[in-house]
């Protein structure tokens, strides 16, 4: 059967005529003479779409189509009347129906409706599905760990996300911190709008500040037409800037303005844009660094400050690695279609000794990979990459910690055959990133 279809009309004759008609086109079909008969069907069983009439002795369809689009949003209305008039039509539209046709004049347009409703119903579905999956993925009891410190910014993300409060994420590269945001999201009354992201390191300060704010057409040669900014695209939901460390300081007097006013102007434009956005921060940087330094905004700062959650490394977090571990090769072994049951104990020892200086991420890739090396049932050493298999921890911390970022960023380099894109996609870091870390360690 192709779907569920309720036919609401006190005529039985023109009803039951109808009901021959799309049953033979392989719909499964239901029946009422009114409205009473009908919120009875509707509340036993899943309808798709609804097929009635306009005038029926219990009540009016053009109000019905109002009060089951608020009950049942997915099902859609298209609404049968044997007088057409312009009001009635304008009024059911803006109730939610699907449409609005006269009977017998455009008896032949009914299938083919149906078929574009029953689109419609189904492309609903599955964004509904899919916006459920995202928030069982990213939501608090999700994220894996049991060490002190992940349950405390679990417990800390928690509190603040169903406020409007600003959240400021602190970490390493790859620690989790667009997750965090995602779940912190999904916990908050705004979870219904949407949530986007925007990697303040991926563009450059033109690019950057027209992702952010937008632009009014003819702003600059080549910008024919409006475009709205993330700012605006977030309106009623939540903005994750991840990397802000990143942000050119003439954009940040900028961005100031909307976290103080919720208030900004596109480029080209004369007027003020408001806004009503949350907005939640990541860095890998130490601001309060970059503040003494010159190179972010004190004021900026403080504003982003309101409260912050620090995710630890995964180093500081050993017990949480083989659970990591445990979840990726679960993961992996259903994308790829096999049947992995775990590690050996020499790679799970390997895992629990290794600095994981890319944190998270890096353990999500090596897992990966060695799901795809490995033959057996148990991921072994010798899938696991030649760098972990042979690493050794210094007892005596000769190996700082810019020595160890320094030599993982070679080895992906060297994996990459020195593509710079592909290596900052792995590290989870932007380009302007790595070409200053690349600077900074003297690699060539």
């Amino acid at each position: 059967m192709k779907g569920k279809i309720l036919i609401i009309d006190d005529e039985e004759q023109l009803r039951c005529l109808i009901c021959r008609v799309i049953a033979l086109e392989g719909y499964s079909v239901a029946e009422a003479s009114n409205i009473k008969s009908a919120l009875k069907i509707l509340e036993r069983e899943i309808t798709d779409v609804i097929l009635c009439d306009v005038k029926l002795g219990d009540g009016n369809g053009v109000e019905f189509t109002k009060s089951i689009k608020e009950k049942y949003p997915l099902t859609e209305i298209i609404l049968l009347t044997a007088y057409g008039n312009i009001p009635d039509g304008i009024q059911a539209m803006k109730n939610g129906a699907f449409d609005y046709i006269i009977k017998g004049d455009d008896n032949a347009k009914i299938i083919p409706l149906l078929e574009k409703a029953f689109e419609k119903v189904s492309l609903q579905k599955r964004v509904v599905s899919l916006e459920n999956q995202v928030i069982k993925k990213y939501n608090f009891h999700n994220i894996i760990g049991t060490s002190a410190s992940i349950k405390k910014s679990i417990e800390l993300a928690g509190k603040v996300a169903p406020t409007n409060t600003t959240i400021l994420l602190l970490g390493e590269t790859g620690t989790g911190k667009e997750v965090f945001a995602q779940a912190i999201h999904n916990a908050s009354s705004r979870s219904g709008k949407s949530f986007l992201a925007l990697n303040c390191s991926a563009f450059s300060k033109e690019l950057l500040e027209n992702e952010m704010f937008g632009h009014k057409a003819g702003a600059f040669t080549g910008g024919s037409n409006d475009k709205n900014g993330l700012i605006e695209e977030a309106n009623e939901g939540t903005l994750f800037l991840d990397e802000i460390g990143e942000m050119p300081l003439d954009l940040q007097s900028k961005f100031l303005r909307v976290l103080e006013s919720s208030e900004f102007i596109k480029l080209g434009d004369t007027k003020v844009t408001t806004v009503n956005v949350r907005i939640i921060a990541a860095t890998n940087r130490d601001l309060r660094e970059e503040v003494k330094n010159n190179k972010f905004r004190e004021d900026l700062y403080y504003r982003l400050n309101v409260f912050a959650i620090t995710l630890a490394p995964l180093r500081e977090r050993k017990e949480d690695i083989l659970l990591l571990a445990e979840y990726y090769i679960v993961h992996f072994s259903s994308k790829i279609n096999k049947k992995l049951k775990g590690l050996t104990s020499e790679a799970a020892t390997l895992l629990k000794k290794y600095n994981w200086n890319g944190n998270v991420r890096e353990l999500k890739n090596v897992i990966e990979r060695a799901a795809i090396l490995e033959n057996g049932e148990l991921i072994t050493k010798e899938s696991l990459p030649f760098e972990m298999q042979t690493f050794e921890k210094s007892d005596d911390n000769s190996t700082s910690l810019s020595q160890v970022e320094k030599f993982h960023i070679h080895k992906v380099l060297q994996q990459t055959n020195g593509n710079k894109a592909e290596t900052a996609r792995l590290l989870d870091i932007g380009i302007s990133t790595l070409y200053r870390k690349l600077d900074e360690y003297n690699i060539k």
